[in-house]
């Protein structure tokens, strides 16, 4: 994706937003194969009546779509963005630091790692100071919609 259709596409979320019609959460994730773990803190979000929008974006492969996705989301009505990853998990923490709304963490298990998913747990919980990210267990969407839901209805 190019920088500029990147800000095309923040300019047209924002639009959308204004018209209010915006998701109040963000649910992000590194790769497609992430996306039926993911959708469950949709499930959660659903029956709490919020809206959601659901994107994969890769703090590796394509971080300016991610840096420009978590600086935008606030002006599009954003409130908490959940964002999970495996491996490395670094798209939680690049996402915290390009915004200043509240992150979650949902590490992610993966056939990949030798390490069973302990890998992203650590990488997910060990932020440097300044960059905060909530963090829920392994492979537990649930609970980051849960957690959203707390953090809007509180």
């Amino acid at each position: 994706m190019t920088s500029e259709s990147t800000e095309e596409m923040v300019e047209a979320e924002a639009a959308l937003a204004a018209a209010g019609s915006g998701p109040q959460v963000g649910i992000i994730m590194g790769s497609e194969s992430d996306m039926e773990v993911m959708e469950k803190a949709g499930a959660v979000l659903d029956e709490k009546g919020v809206t959601w929008e659901i994107k994969v974006m890769s703090a590796h492969r394509d971080p300016e779509t991610v840096a420009a996705y978590c600086a935008g989301a606030r002006a599009r009505g954003i409130k908490v963005i959940i964002a999970g990853a495996g491996l490395s998990a670094a798209l939680p923490g690049v996402a915290a630091a390009h915004t200043d709304l509240p992150v979650i963490g949902v590490p992610l298990s993966s056939s990949m790692t030798a390490a069973g998913g302990l890998d992203s747990i650590l990488s997910v919980v060990q932020m440097p100071p300044g960059v905060p990210v909530a963090s829920v267990g392994l492979d537990n969407a649930k609970n980051a919609g849960h957690l959203a839901a707390r953090i809007l209805f509180s």
